[in-house]
């Protein structure tokens, strides 16, 4: 290859490289353009021109915001860096919900704790008003030290929790078995920190240390690659239909990853709480080794 052809192909790679990461940056859209700001005045800030988001909690409120779009369907990525120290009493949270007394929701709930302790991630899924799906876990790091990404797929067959792209949840469609399943109502996307000290940490015996106040959790790089839904209740997004979390399972190391989750980090399942549930587990509990 003659010399000058060879710095030719290298400026065109240089160049197409340039333009595939000005397209991946686009991909996680500013919060001024994706999110309002709900609760809590001030508490609530977007930064640095729109790439971070914090929300902080103190003795009078907290705060929260949510996107301002409904989706329905999707695969929606937020990274996050919790509340460090002595976080007891404290819950940040990145859910999906709809609205309204039937309303469908899928939650990511950290609950925190007294310095040294780990946090509990809290996951549970609701449908037409009924939730009391719970799974929670420890995690294999410390989320309060780095930025670490929390996702949901959401398709008409499952919904999928993963952590850094590790599947840690997998709540199935068994529609057909009479377990109502989230597929209807279009859903926004929701982020809150907010004081739960009556039951967040050790079922409330550990309170809000209010002299460590404000708390403060901060969000970056979220992206919803979804269906949008506008004022007609009809997708706006068609063109993501054929995309990979719209029929996303789990393969054979995704299957092993989430074995390895459940056997050494979940620290509670309601298909394992037989005192709950005296006259039989849900349905779904004996139909799913993943739920």
């Amino acid at each position: 290859m003659a010399q000058s052809e060879y710095y030719s192909n290298s400026k065109a790679s240089a160049i197409s490289l340039i333009i595939a990461s000005l397209i991946v940056a686009a991909s996680a859209g500013s919060f001024y353009d994706e999110m309002d700001l709900t609760f809590g005045g001030e508490r609530a800030k977007i930064l640095n021109g729109g790439q971070d988001l914090s929300l902080s909690l103190d003795q009078y409120s907290g705060s929260g915001f949510q996107s301002k779009n409904e989706y329905l369907f999707g695969r929606f990525d937020m990274q996050l860096k919790l509340v460090p120290g002595n976080s007891a009493g404290t819950v940040t949270t990145f859910y999906l919900s709809s609205q309204g007394a039937g309303h469908d929701e899928i939650d990511f709930e950290f609950l925190g704790n007294s310095t040294g302790n780990p946090y509990t991630i809290h996951t549970n899924v609701y449908s037409q008003g009924k939730g009391d799906k719970e799974q929670q876990f420890h995690l294999w790091f410390d989320p309060t030290a780095a930025f670490h990404t929390y996702t949901i797929v959401w398709n008409a067959q499952r919904i999928i929790f993963l952590i850094d792209n590790i599947p840690v949840r997998v709540f199935n469609n068994h529609e057909a078995a009479g377990v109502p399943f989230p597929k209807s109502q279009p859903m926004r996307v929701y982020a809150s920190l907010w004081n739960a000290d009556d039951w967040a940490t050790q079922g409330g015996r550990v309170k809000t240390d209010w002299t460590k106040a404000p708390f403060t959790a901060s969000y970056r790089k979220f992206n919803a690659n979804a269906n949008k839904v506008g004022p007609n209740s009809k997708s706006t997004s068609s063109e993501n239909e054929n995309q990979a979390w719209s029929t996303q399972g789990l393969d054979a190391a995704g299957r092993n990853r989430i074995r390895w989750v459940q056997n050494k980090h979940m620290i509670y399942n309601y298909c394992n709480d037989y005192s709950r549930f005296p006259n039989g587990l849900p349905v779904e509990c004996t139909r799913s080794r993943f739920l």
